[in-house]
């Protein structure tokens, strides 16, 4: 992921501390009732890593089984594949097939970009259509779908966004990824784009990239939190980040939380997978939890 992306050299002069929760996420957890543990759901970007083939993967294994081995390690995609290609269902039912033999698995689709980034919102009905009728293909695999707006899609949109949300249907839960810095930097703009998402139920995307830590904005409309988690090829820093979120999210669960989703981006996809076994393994640890982690081969008589 591009977005927010500095230069390893700058990385010791950010403050990577996450703010205070507003009160909208306050309110949002004080009237949640959740019965039962916390679900957490913790995956990538992408199950066709080629790098991940002798330390994640078997060596030997074939591109036809990437998917199935994916579901093997993690138990959700954050799946960017749908924002650049429209699929039809049937490939999707062979998608949602690959994963059977993981229960928990979910997928995680990012609203096509003709939608997003052509049509903007508007004159986007019939391809939200078709958009859903593949989506559903997924059936009881099919998690939240996110819709991620252009970095130049700012609080003069606002009407648009509204008319737009308030179409979807509600059987399918939303979460909303804005980047513009207006978004943020003007209160009653954030203050107006948050509310009207937990109006409408809709969650908000929290994206945690070292140059844009605007983003980080911590608000949940809905009780359920999607992180995606931008890192920095193992750098010390993190680690220090990913420790600050399990304590956050150690917070937020004895508030009520209900989900979480992390969808984990590296420069250098195959450091991925690590920090995703680092997280699930301080989570699992801080909450009580029995989340899978990982299971790395063995390379030269050690884990990778």
């Amino acid at each position: 992921m591009e977005f927010g992306k500095v230069a390893p050299p700058q990385l010791a002069n950010i403050d990577f501390t996450l703010p205070p929760d507003p009160a909208l996420t306050t309110a949002t957890l004080s009237g949640t009732h959740r019965i039962g543990a916390l679900q957490v759901y913790v995956g990538c970007s992408s199950w066709g890593q080629k790098v991940w083939k002798g330390n994640l993967f078997p060596a030997k294994i074939k591109d036809t089984d990437f998917l199935t081995e994916y579901a093997r390690h993690f138990n959700c995609i954050e799946l960017n594949a749908t924002h650049y290609r429209m699929w039809d269902p049937q490939t999707i039912s062979k998608w949602k097939e690959k994963v059977a033999a993981n229960g928990d698995f979910r997928f995680c689709p990012k609203f096509n970009q003709i939608i997003s980034h052509v049509r903007r919102l508007k004159s986007a009905d019939e391809i939200t259509t078709a958009f859903y009728e593949s989506m559903l293909a997924f059936e009881d695999k099919l998690g939240p779908m996110f819709l991620q707006l252009n970095e130049n899609f700012s609080p003069n949109n606002f009407g648009d966004l509204k008319a737009y949300l308030q179409s979807l249907p509600h059987d399918v839960p939303i979460f909303t990824e804005v980047r513009h810095k207006d978004w943020f930097a003007q209160p009653q703009a954030r203050n107006s784009v948050f509310e009207m998402m937990h109006n409408l139920q809709i969650g908000a995307i929290i994206t945690d990239t070292a140059g844009r830590r605007d983003a980080v904005h911590m608000y949940l409309p809905t009780p359920h939190a999607f992180i995606r988690f931008v890192g920095n090829a193992l750098h010390p820093t993190d680690y220090i980040r990913i420790d600050e979120w399990v304590e956050r999210i150690k917070q937020w669960n004895k508030q009520g939380l209900q989900s979480v989703y992390v969808g984990m981006h590296q420069p250098d996809e195959v450091t991925a997978p690590v920090l995703c076994d680092y997280f699930i393994e301080r989570l699992n640890t801080e909450l009580n939890l029995n989340v899978d982690r990982p299971k790395f081969q063995p390379v030269n008589g050690t884990l990778f």
